[in-house]
């Protein structure tokens, strides 16, 4: 259709044929074979098209110039700031809008836009970092579950940090592999402190036993997310337990008896100040001596030595085939060091809670241990 012809036709034409018209202008403003006069005098058409009564006419312009990154800028910039249905399919899909035009958008825009700019087959860096900081949590979820996002590990923590409390926002982000480990152990703290509130909780088992199972089983949780979380990572995830006051001696030896040995080096990193490659060195197989002395410059206490020194010479031995032992072993060993072992006269008043605790990892163990022997039974 001739566009001079067009602008005289449009006053006349039904919405349906406006909006037929404005389609078919829309795909010949981006063929390969227009002049440039045709191509000035389409643009022109398309842009008072803008100002058509009916949204049809302009989601029949949307639905084409969406899609092409050849499409007019104006255009592009009124139909993303169109009615909903029609700024969905810009905002989803156009290569005309740039990061900084999106970032407003999402600045400035409601929770419909904030959705379909997370949707996007390719979200930057940036833009994932606005919409982490601002974005509503619904925007928040389509962002954590678009594959083609580029999420950075410090906009995952804010995303942790403003929407722990909300369960959907939590899950998506459990859900996701690339979720740093100090905000997977923020969201666990945040599940723990949400049950320990739960009313049905308290009624059952009252709020100071709620409050000791949970911080318990927060405990746990910790010490499991080790195993998903990248050695690299474990520097950061010490840093998040130390300020949140969890790097206890406690949390400490529960991951020597558990064998977290790459991850104990860490914490004695962080806490002595001596370099990796030393620490490093000596968890390998430094003589105790010098073990006790980085004990005493990362503030152990000097009755957890034996039980520790024991457990880092069995993992060593595990380590380079001597020895077939897991953490029920160990822990047994453990509780011999500190005379808690059954047939043992009993700790020292100093080491009861460290007894206490190597019980209960013992016994965790012991029920794991039969737990999976009995599935092993069963499948057979």
């Amino acid at each position: 259709m001739i566009v001079g012809q067009f602008l005289n036709w449009i006053d006349k034409a039904c919405v349906s044929e406006r909006a037929d018209a404005a389609h078919a202008l829309a795909r010949a403003y981006l063929r390969d074979d227009v002049s440039f006069e045709d191509r000035c005098a389409a643009d022109a058409a398309l842009t008072m098209l803008l100002d058509d009564p009916s949204p049809k006419v302009r989601l029949a312009m949307a639905e084409v110039l969406a899609l092409s990154h050849r499409a007019p800028q104006q255009i592009i910039a009124a139909l993303a700031a169109d009615q909903s249905e029609i700024a969905a399919i810009v905002l989803a899909l156009s290569p005309v809008l740039t990061d900084a035009d999106l970032i407003d958008r999402v600045a400035s825009g409601g929770v419909s836009e904030q959705k379909h700019i997370a949707q996007r087959p390719v979200v930057s860096m940036s833009l994932a970092a606005a919409i982490a900081e601002v974005g509503a949590a619904e925007a928040a979820i389509e962002l954590i579950e678009n594959t083609g996002a580029t999420i950075a590990a410090l906009s995952f923590r804010r995303l942790a940090e403003r929407f722990g409390d909300r369960c959907d926002v939590r899950e998506a982000l459990l859900a996701d592999r690339r979720l740093p480990s100090d905000s997977r152990h923020h969201l666990l703290v945040k599940v723990g402190e949400v049950l320990k509130e739960s009313p049905f909780v308290v009624a059952l088992i009252g709020a100071d036993r709620a409050a000791k199972l949970t911080r318990d089983a927060c405990v746990r949780a910790s010490v499991t997310l080790i195993d998903g979380t990248d050695a690299a990572e474990y520097g950061a995830l010490v840093e998040h337990l130390r300020m949140r006051g969890e790097l206890t001696t406690n949390f400490v030896m529960r991951t020597v008896a558990l064998g977290k040995i790459d991850f104990f080096g860490a914490a004695l990193v962080a806490i002595s100040g001596q370099t990796v490659q030393r620490v490093r060195s000596l968890l390998a197989g430094g003589r105790d001596a010098a073990l006790t002395a980085l004990f005493r410059a990362s503030g152990l206490p000097s009755y957890a030595d034996k039980a520790i020194l024991t457990a880092l010479a069995v993992w060593r031995d595990v380590a380079n085939g001597k020895r077939v032992a897991g953490a029920q072993e160990v822990t047994w060993l453990m509780l011999k060091t500190v005379n808690a072992a059954p047939g043992q006269s009993g700790p020292a008043r100093e080491c009861r809670e460290l007894a206490s605790l190597l019980k209960s990892i013992h016994l965790d163990e012991l029920r794991a241990n039969a737990r999976g022997h009995a599935l092993a039974i069963a499948a057979a």
